[in-house]
């Protein structure tokens, strides 16, 4: 089993900076894609950054230019630097990865429980 934990969420007031942070755990394999996803109240979960394990990245269009996803593949760990925050990146930020436990098994896909940003003054 893989147990993802995330870090560092908290309240910032609008224009402020947060660094979220997610290690992996567990028998571990390998680690494909490394995501975050944030899910604001009343609204649907949705993708915020995603990094494969060649460190090739995606950003929500909301998000590009303000926040920077990280991995560390020794480590298992990925970041997310959020700067910039607006009152609409309010949300619980979930740690999500695909991973695999042995080699001849496939990749399966966890989630954190995730880590509350609020952004307000």
């Amino acid at each position: 089993q893989v147990q993802l934990v995330e870090s560092g969420g908290g309240l910032v007031q609008p224009g402020g900076s947060l660094r979220l942070s997610c290690a992996a755990s567990g028998s571990i394999f390998s680690i494909s894609a490394m995501n975050w996803y944030r899910q604001a109240p009343g609204k649907e979960r949705e993708m915020v950054a995603s990094i494969s394990s060649d460190k090739t990245t995606n950003y929500l269009d909301s998000v590009k230019g303000r926040f920077t996803v990280s991995r560390d593949n020794a480590k298992n760990t990925i970041d997310l630097q959020m700067n910039s925050l607006k009152p609409e990146d309010t949300a619980v930020y979930v740690c999500n990865a695909d991973a695999k436990v042995t080699a001849w098994l496939p990749f399966r896909n966890y989630w954190g429980k995730g880590t509350l940003v609020t952004v307000s003054s």
